[in-house]
């Protein structure tokens, strides 16, 4: 779908609440309204009355995700081949990175990524220890790839969002402020409006999962839900790099989470892919690898996907889903990463989606480049 401007929606009363940010997706068919809060705000009553429509009208919202979005670079890789001097090379066009799968993100309802980089200009790099670290920041300017692709809002919880501290997270808030970009995690959550379907999104670091952990999931999908979300998702920063299989941890969040009220689960980290699992009915996809990776120039395994679901809503509850996955590369080459995610076609679609049914024994075969339906 075509972009439109945002029209937020008239008389919700939100006392207490701290308004962080706002994006809207649209068209002239679809008014929708977004909203980021910090986790620790309050909903008043009125609007939880009010905030949530009662039609019982079926709508079904289109969604898509991708995994890790490194839009930036590491001051000690080689800047000859750095996404920002690839970036330059091609006049900081804002189509240039995701000019080969927008047409998936422009005709949905909402496209969601992970931002794994700071936004900022700031040469102060935090302490990250000793040993092989890295620190990942990008021109602020290039939050405009972000909406010239029609991607709406980002996950900011994962292990670089504070590479350049507290300052560096500021500013990557303030330009996704600017821009109009949705963003949620490390204490923000965000709600977004399409169809009159109202859906809220978490993200969080995953890497324990103690009754701390718990508690703060299950009071913030309870808070999206006071809040008029009638759908909410997490996604998780977890696992092990480059582990094709998700670890307990993972495994106990993941099923958590959809214990106490999440509609899917979405995750990333491992910079590969991960299995895919069916959970009561609900989808669990524990790493969707790298996508658009300023991280390495030339990784020794590019595959990504892109997964699109489709969920129907009636009387505030998902009657239907389905799902599709679409096998990307990270890049349009296989020689090199040029940063540029190109989706596989003919028999290397093929063999990815063999790969990634063969590590996901619970969907019995079925993921695939079609919607399938999700047993609910």
């Amino acid at each position: 779908m075509i972009k439109k401007r945002a029209r937020l929606i008239g008389g919700l009363v939100l006392i207490g609440l701290v308004l962080a940010g706002c994006s809207t997706k649209g068209s002239s068919k679809k008014a929708t309204s977004s909203q980021t809060v910090k986790s620790s705000s309050k909903v008043s009553k009125s609007s939880k009355t009010t905030s949530t429509s009662k039609s019982t009208k079926a709508e079904t919202i289109h969604l898509t995700f991708m995994g890790d979005n490194t839009l930036g670079t590491d001051v000690k890789f080689n800047s000859a081949t750095s996404l920002p001097t690839v970036w330059a090379q091609h006049n900081n066009d804002p189509h240039y990175f995701f000019k080969n799968v927008e047409q998936y993100f422009q005709n949905d309802d909402l496209t969601i990524a992970n931002l794994e980089t700071t936004l900022t200009t700031s040469d102060q790099q935090a302490d990250k220890g000793t040993g092989r670290v890295f620190h990942f920041k990008g021109n602020p300017q290039i939050a405009k790839a972000l909406t010239a692709s029609s991607i709406e809002a980002v996950t900011v919880s994962n292990n670089h969002i504070m590479d350049y501290g507290q300052q560096g997270f500021d500013d990557t808030i303030k330009t996704l402020k600017e821009n109009k970009i949705g963003y949620f995690g490390e204490g923000y959550l965000y709600a977004h409006t399409v169809k009159g379907v109202k859906f809220g999104f978490l993200g969080y670091q995953g890497w324990t999962a103690t009754s701390a952990d718990k508690k703060k999931i299950r009071d913030n999908i309870k808070k999206l839900r006071e809040h008029g979300c009638q759908i909410v998702i997490p996604y998780f920063h977890w696992g092990i790099e480059r582990d094709a299989y998700p670890n307990d941890t993972q495994k106990t969040l993941a099923h958590y989470a959809i214990d106490h009220g999440a509609d899917m689960v979405i995750g990333s980290h491992p910079h590969v892919i991960q299995s895919m699992e069916l959970y009561k009915g609900k989808l669990i996809a524990y790493s969707m690898s790298n996508f658009t990776f300023g991280g390495n120039s030339n990784p020794s395994d590019m595959r990504s996907f892109i997964l699109q679901t489709d969920l129907t809503v009636q009387d505030q509850k998902v009657t239907a889903a389905k799902f599709r996955v679409i096998p990307t590369r990270i890049s349009s080459t296989a020689a090199y990463n040029d940063y540029q995610p190109t989706p596989y076609t003919g028999s290397e679609a093929t063999t990815v989606l063999k790969y990634m049914n063969s590590l996901s024994p619970t969907f019995n075969n079925r993921i695939s480049n079609s919607f399938v339906g999700i047993d609910k």
